[in-house]
């Protein structure tokens, strides 16, 4: 559940690169948070349910019973890593015997360079002794240790991820106007004919999950959709379905490395696999085939993307929250035990809820309220705008910026 949260907050990092653009913004901020609405809301609805209940274990248990799996069925999960890991063994090589071992807490590897100091072997037809071959790559025998090769590559992969990201909108921008635009709008965007018109958005999903597979990453998948929903290309009721057909697609690679494993643990390792795949499956039939729960994330999505138009550094402000403070916050809880969890947690859900009550009466049936509760004036401005709150960031920002002209 967790990894499903994580794995959306790329695509909504691609979108800010179409910050500058503010109807841009909007859209391609919707689109991308839409993803990460529907993972927040799955999680709130199935977490409690599965630790009632258990459900995701028992049927993926049933599922591996009656597998009766007594071997490993490794197969192999290469597709992309036939382009790229030519590559990378150019740049770095990594032990993996080093991580297994200390990951099974073995005494003596701990100490170990990750590094690899030998990538094969010969014999010498004169003597007949093994000659271990050095490695060729970028890192070999530089000298530097395991931390600093690791802070270097992450700085570079970094890099090369944002120049990529920029690249990917700007390409897209120059490829995609006048008459291409308007196709690709209509062919996207377009239903099938009556009276089929409503597994449109079913037959989404299995494109999103297929095209998934192939690239073996939701976060690819969705990061290459945020610029279409920006420039409009695509609508965020169409990005929907293939958002969600991606959340089921990414999880073929974990069955994959699953079938890999050994006897011993292919059970286990498979279950898990399946216990995200049905986890998924779960929140799609909760939140796309009603039209109104379907319409739910699709509101929330929106709702962010008008107000990131408004407030640029609400996208920052929000992915810090959403994806740092808040997820540390839980897991600080659950820490203090799962008693100081429900207590602190219950109130400010339910609250929530009410929120959430009160503000669709307010719009739909105001009269049934009470007077005080029609609007929200009565509260303190910073707890119903976000105005204040811009007034401080754009003064800070210009004070940044006036010393940073004078240096």
């Amino acid at each position: 559940m967790g990894a499903n949260i994580g794995t959306s907050v790329t695509n909504t990092i691609v979108s800010l690169a179409q910050a500058l653009e503010r109807n841009e913004f909007r859209r391609a901020f919707a689109g991308a948070t839409v993803h990460d609405v529907f993972n927040w809301l799955s999680v709130f609805l199935l977490l409690p349910l599965e630790a009632a209940t258990h459900y995701l274990f028992y049927l993926s248990n049933v599922l591996i019973e009656a597998m009766n799996l007594t071997k490993s069925q490794a197969t192999k999960k290469d597709l992309l890593k036939v382009i790229t890991k030519p590559f990378t063994s150019l740049i770095i090589q990594v032990d993996k015997n080093i991580i297994k071992n200390i990951a099974l807490q073995k005494k003596g590897y701990e100490s170990r360079s990750l590094i690899k100091t030998s990538c094969g072997k010969s014999i010498n037809k004169t003597t007949n002794a093994t000659i271990l071959e050095p490695c060729k790559f970028l890192f070999y025998d530089t000298g530097l240790s395991d931390t600093t090769i690791g802070i270097i590559l992450l700085v570079v992969a970094l890099i090369i991820l944002c120049l990529c990201l920029i690249f990917i909108v700007k390409l897209l921008h120059s490829l995609l106007k006048g008459y291409i635009a308007k196709t690709i709008k209509k062919t996207m965007n377009s239903d099938f004919p009556k009276p089929f018109h409503f597994l449109t958005g079913y037959f989404t999903i299995l494109i999103g999950a297929g095209l998934t597979i192939l690239v073996q990453s939701s976060s690819i998948f969705t990061s290459a959709l945020t610029p279409l929903i920006g420039i409009g290309v695509v609508t965020i009721e169409r990005a929907y379905p293939l958002t969600l057909g991606a959340n089921i697609g990414t999880t073929a690679t974990g069955i994959l490395a699953a079938l890999a494993s050994d006897g011993s643990s292919l059970g286990r390792s498979l279950q898990i696999a399946l216990c995200h795949l049905f986890f998924n499956i779960t929140g799609i039939l909760i939140w796309y085939p009603i039209p109104f729960m379907r319409r739910f994330p699709i509101r929330i999505a929106k709702f962010l993307g008008n107000t990131t138009a408004k407030y640029r550094w609400f996208a920052v402000a929000y992915l810090v929250v959403v994806f740092l403070l808040f997820p540390a916050l839980i897991f600080g809880l659950s820490i203090a035990g799962w008693e100081v969890l429900v207590g602190v947690s219950v109130p400010f859900i339910l609250l929530f809820i009410v929120i959430i009550i009160i503000n669709i009466m307010q719009s739909k049936a105001p009269h049934s309220l009470p007077e005080v509760l029609r609007t929200w004036n009565w509260a303190p401005t910073p707890l119903r705008s976000l105005e204040p709150y811009d007034k401080v960031v754009s003064k800070g920002y210009k004070v940044c910026k006036t010393r940073f002209k004078r240096r």
